[in-house]
């Protein structure tokens, strides 16, 4: 459902969460090595999130990732639209190109309750809720 990207990405912010603030700041390989990824692939994911102000960062030898208090009150969805752009939910569940409420798939209508109701929990989800609820283990694949 979610681009590689996007869910490293989630995975990272909570991550971050759970493990930073502005007084303790993570670099790309801590995360990397924590997450079980490719530092290569979260450096760039990491840099597009701080560019997208869903992350924080400072450069320098004290420097490195954390969430600020704005961060972690952002919804998971901004992360998700970010990544993954607006059109995320409206792709065809069965991959075909033709597939509209005008010209619905077998799966549309019933795909499209099950979307806007994670849409709507994603929304309501803050990151902070959402790093209090999982953990370490649960961060890996």
């Amino acid at each position: 459902m979610f681009s590689t990207s996007c869910k490293n990405a989630i995975r990272a912010v909570l991550y971050l969460a759970i493990h930073s603030e502005e007084g303790n700041k993570l670099s790309v390989d801590d995360i990397a090595t924590s997450l079980e990824v490719s530092r290569h692939f979260l450096a760039k994911v990491l840099q597009q999130l701080a560019k997208g102000d869903l992350v924080s960062s400072t450069r320098g030898p004290n420097g490195g990732f954390y969430l600020s208090e704005a961060n972690r009150n952002q919804n998971l969805l901004s992360i998700i639209r970010f990544m993954d752009g607006p059109q995320t939910d409206t792709k065809c569940v069965l991959g075909l190109e033709n597939c509209s409420n005008d010209h619905p798939c077998p799966f549309h209508h019933h795909v499209k309750k099950f979307r806007n109701g994670l849409d709507q929990f994603l929304q309501n989800q803050t990151i902070g809720e959402a790093a209090r609820e999982v953990s370490l283990e649960e961060l890996r694949f």
